[in-house]
């Protein structure tokens, strides 16, 4: 049973009458007939009474349109909702984002995007590394911002922003009024750390892998906010961008005189599935924006 018959018995079972229903639905008579019939066949009842070209529907033909009107209906709805959804300039984009980055990045990002297109609607989930890009596998999410990038070539990446990393100290530690320092310096420090799913700590470990010094890690915090307070506390030094959510009070900011010791910020998406319109125009803004 397909769409298309169910299209042509209404039409049928409204006009009653084959040529005219033949003549608006743009089919020959004979092809039209041939579709009703092989309807009644599948559903093995007749659904009409015939009078040469004039067709009475009869009480099976009764009770099978008024579900057949529903399903219609509900179908047209539905290619109406995917339309809206995913029209450039009205529809919805799934976004998948890091905690941290909620604080400042997205919410001005979004405010932005909207200002010039005031009619997209943005469908939020954030969380952990992990949890987003199971949301992003899953199809829950059209694109995830994030700041690793991506491991296998499944996925595109555009580059947003790369942001300094700092040693960060308590104002009570010795190292507080120092304004610049070099790794090997907190080298036995205890350190706080991340726990899994984290993405700057795997960038965190690239690196120390490649720098003469070593982690004396004393806790492991779930997130950055997390980490902030314990070292703000005087529980440890730690390395962390300077962003929005992370400037506590008691907190001291030593620029790295090491090389290369930034945080990657971008935008990633699969490339082989379908980006619904409105979602790709955010990723050519994103790629315009920021290049």
């Amino acid at each position: 049973m397909e769409l298309t018959q169910l299209e042509y018995f209404l039409t049928v079972a409204r006009m009653e009458h084959l040529t005219k229903a033949a003549e608006h639905l743009s089919v020959t008579q004979p092809a039209l007939s041939h579709s009703i019939s092989k309807l009644e066949s599948e559903l093995g009842v007749p659904l009409f009474e015939r009078k040469g070209r004039n067709l009475q529907i009869n009480r099976y033909g009764t009770m099978f349109a008024k579900r057949v009107e529903t399903i219609l209906n509900e179908v047209e709805r539905g290619k109406q909702e995917i339309e809206q959804c995913a029209n450039p300039n009205s529809g919805v984009i799934h976004l998948s984002y890091l905690n941290i980055l909620g604080v400042d990045l997205i919410p001005h990002l979004i405010r932005q995007y909207q200002q010039a297109n005031p009619q997209i609607t943005f469908q939020l989930s954030q969380g952990d590394k992990g949890a987003i890009l199971e949301q992003t596998e899953r199809g829950d999410s059209d694109i995830m911002i994030t700041s690793e990038r991506p491991e296998e070539d499944s996925f595109a990446w555009v580059p947003i922003v790369a942001m300094p990393l700092y040693v960060v100290v308590s104002a009570a530690h010795p190292f507080a009024e120092r304004k610049t320092i070099r790794l090997k310096k907190i080298t036995g420090e205890r350190f706080v750390g991340l726990k899994h799913n984290c993405s700057l700590k795997d960038s965190l470990l690239a690196r120390v892998h490649h720098t003469n010094f070593t982690l004396a890690s004393t806790y492991d915090a779930e997130d950055l906010q997390t980490v902030a307070g314990f070292v703000s506390a005087g529980l440890g030094v730690s390395v962390l961008p300077r962003t929005a959510g992370l400037e506590l009070a008691g907190l001291s900011w030593l620029e790295i005189e090491d090389e290369g010791w930034v945080w990657e910020v971008g935008l990633q998406y699969k490339k082989n599935r379908f980006l619904t319109p409105a979602a790709q125009k955010f990723v050519n803004y994103v790629e315009e924006k920021f290049k």
